[in-house]
């Protein structure tokens, strides 16, 4: 007798598909790849990564219902004896089982079956039967139940039955008798004071699991499905203490490291007050706070590991340039490295405009030099006459040295992986430095870090990331900055918002229009970037912007571009010999064009809330009045029309953060490559901001009065993931 129907013929298919697709066999010379189990495809090694791999949800098997008692659409387990198995149908052939129980008949039908499964089906034999009811042309019906034969004194289950998060060709009878088994062998001593649980009232980590995977049927299934139940909540407090105490043990950790004290010098000659004399603008508040925290630390023997973090336009460059005036009045070099070229070539021009006066040599590192301008470069970054070398990751490259690196800028951090930030730090350990150190047996010294985003980070997000960094935040725009009007409309209203850009390029204002993608996809369908292009060179011929000299030409900015041409349409569009940039994402960050007053968005339902926001924050940068129009093809999602309603409402960098957060969770705002965070398997940081918080004081207290079970639960839960902490 089956216990279960057939796997319906697409899943069958599929499986199929999947196999035809491997390599087939390999000629002797190429290795075999290894045989990858079950349970390392879906991420489980360990026996306490089976343990907790949780279940979605449960099936109460602990009860039977009366066939008479069924109800539809809810699902149930009955006990009945077959009366007919017989196959039916036409073309399409089908299994009809009809069971009887003391209160009425039910029929099950199987459409996918083995050519034997009628003759096991006898008449008279007693089934245990689960599947969901529903209403047939005789009555109440089951479509592919679950069933086998079924003692007359059979038990039923005391406990229900856990659904687990699984993979294709995965079984749930795999997977659960792969998670009892490692259940069995797992040493469940509570590690954890007693009194730190009575604190939040949790349960001890044994009955945890127990009633998790196997909990008995009075027990609130609500409550276990939406994960309000306290074994819920204290594998959700587990999870964040271990990720608290990890963050906390690395800002421990990194107070052993040494880097060179940079002390602000006093005096007007200093190259920081000489960059504040020239500036055209004075330091908001936030900024010159900012700047006392960066230049305590630099004056400190630890490394600095701090975050600047500010909306977009907040002015963080200067306050990263006068970190570097502190660095090189200390005689020390600093490098700032960008994530785009056009964003790094953005920072060079800025810092060499400010700093260039001041007799500092700026120098430039990218990809796209020649090879002399990059032999100059290195040559000038290994001998110190460069002060400071601004690049992409051309900066980390193995052939660049420096000779006294003292302080790292990284901007836009969360677009570099942990690697690429390790590298630019490991930086510091060379030059004449390393060699004293080495000599009087003193530890190396690493570069003071500072790292900048122009994503602000939502409060919870910033304590479960960056706990063991310090941040500073630049909250208030300088003043002068318009705001931005931002309306929102649909796509079949295009030619009006080509009509609103041919009368700004007329009157000689400069307008950006972005495009998702840069060729035609056959999968979306989204209007690319050369088509719009052309598209928009056409509605503007003929029309003539104010001012003698002045043109329309419209210039065509993507990613697949050499550097060298990207950089020319940006200067083109910065001198306004451009009045129209159309242009993929590659303009999300760094660009500044202060006579830019439109930004007109395509397909805005497919990009991010801060990703649209920092977009938008490419206008509104001078005195002038700036519009932003979100252009989106119907019909849109929930989640979607409530991204561009938010950011119609708010021009606030950091409302938007935490609306990005609670509406898409924290792998959109850092992603766990870039940001070297382990992700979070259960808590969730929209919902989970107590536990984190009583997780922060709970790691706070466990390292300073019981480093033992500290350890023991760091092992339990990231084992050996740890590597993450080092940048």
């Amino acid at each position: 007798m089956p216990s279960r129907p057939r796997r319906p013929a697409a899943a069958a298919a599929t499986m199929a598909g999947a196999a035809e697709a491997a390599p087939s066999a390999s000629p002797a010379s190429r290795p075999k790849p290894k045989p990858t189990s079950p349970g390392e495809r879906l991420g489980l090694r360990s026996d306490w990564d089976y343990a907790l791999h949780l279940p979605l949800h449960y099936i109460d098997e602990t009860r039977l219902t009366a066939i008479a008692a069924l109800r539809e659409g809810h699902a149930a387990v009955v006990q009945a004896r077959v009366v007919l198995a017989e196959v039916a149908g036409g073309a399409r052939k089908q299994l009809r089982v009809q069971v009887e129980d003391a209160s009425g008949q039910l029929e099950l039908r199987f459409f996918h079956f083995y050519a034997n499964w009628p003759r096991q089906y006898a008449t008279g034999q007693l089934l245990r039967i689960r599947g969901e009811p529903r209403a047939g042309l005789f009555g109440m019906e089951m479509v592919h139940p679950t069933c086998h034969v079924a003692r007359p004194d059979e038990p039923m289950p005391d406990r229900l039955t856990p659904v687990y998060p699984a993979a294709a060709g995965i079984s749930q009878a795999w997977l659960r008798k792969a998670i009892a088994s490692a259940r069995a062998r797992l040493d469940v001593r509570e590690w954890l004071p007693a009194a730190l649980l009575a604190q939040r009232h949790l349960p001890d980590i044994a009955s945890t699991l127990d009633m998790l995977h196997a909990p008995t049927p009075e027990v609130s299934l609500a409550a276990l499905e939406d994960r309000s139940h306290l074994a819920w909540q204290r594998v959700k407090f587990d999870e964040l203490l271990a990720q608290q105490l990890a963050q906390q043990q690395a800002r421990a950790k990194r107070a052993t490291l040494r880097a060179w004290p940079m002390a602000a010098q006093a005096g007007g000659q200093s190259l920081t007050r000489r960059l504040l004399d020239i500036l055209p603008f004075t330091l908001t508040p936030d900024q010159q706070s900012c700047v006392a925290g960066i230049a305590a630390d630099l004056g400190r023997e630890q490394p600095m590991h701090r975050l600047l973090q500010g909306d977009v336009g907040s002015g963080k460059t200067v306050v990263a340039a006068l970190a570097a005036t502190q660095a090189i009045d200390a005689g020390f070099q600093c490098a700032l490295m960008a994530p785009t070229d056009i964003l790094a070539s953005q920072h060079l021009r800025k810092l060499a405009d400010w700093l260039a006066p001041l007799g500092v040599h700026v120098a430039w590192l990218s990809g796209a030099q020649t090879r002399r301008e990059r032999a100059a470069a290195l040559a000038a970054a290994a001998s110190a006459a460069a002060q400071l070398v601004v690049g992409t990751h051309a900066v980390i490259q193995d052939k660049v040295r420096f000779a006294r690196l003292g302080l790292a800028i990284v901007d836009e951090q969360h677009r570099f992986g942990v690697a690429q930030r390790l590298s630019l730090r490991a930086k510091g350990a060379q030059g004449t430095e390393v060699s004293d150190a080495a000599n009087t047996g003193q530890p190396v010294r690493e570069p003071h870090l500072l790292m900048m985003s122009a994503t602000p980070i939502p409060r919870t997000l910033a304590m479960a990331v960056f706990g063991d960094l310090d941040v500073s935040t630049i909250a208030h725009l300088p003043p002068g900055r318009s705001p931005v009007q931002t309306r929102v409309f649909s796509d079949a209203r295009r030619d009006a918002v080509i009509a609103r850009v041919c009368e700004l390029v007329a009157a000689g204002r400069q307008v950006y229009w972005v495009c998702p993608l840069v060729e035609e996809s056959e999968v979306l369908d989204l209007r690319n970037a050369e088509a719009t292009y052309a598209e928009l060179q056409a509605a503007l011929a003929g029309v003539g912007a104010t001012g003698e000299g002045a043109d329309t030409r419209v210039g065509l900015l993507h990613g697949r571009m050499p550097a060298a041409q990207k950089a020319l349409v940006m200067a083109d569009f910065a001198s306004a010999r451009l009045r129209l940039l159309v242009a993929t994402t590659v303009i999300e960050v760094g660009v500044d064009v202060p006579a830019a007053t439109l930004m007109v968005i395509e397909h805005a339902e497919r990009f991010g809330l801060s990703q649209l926001h920092q977009l938008r924050g490419r206008v509104g940068r001078g005195a002038e009045a700036s519009e932003c129009l979100l252009l989106f093809s119907a019909p849109l999602s929930e989640m979607a029309r409530a991204r561009l309603q938010a950011l119609r409402d708010s021009g606030d960098g950091f409302v938007l953060a935490q609306k990005d957060l609670e509406l898409r969770g924290p792998g959109e705002l850092l992603g766990q490559r870039q940001s070297g965070l382990p992700a979070l398997r259960h808590a969730d940081l929209r919902t989970d901001t107590e536990l984190l918080e009583a997780a922060r004081d709970a790691a706070i207290w466990l390292l300073r009065h019981d480093p033992p079970a500290a350890q023991q639960h760091l092992q339990r839960w990231l084992g050996g993931r740890l590597d993450w902490l080092a940048a």
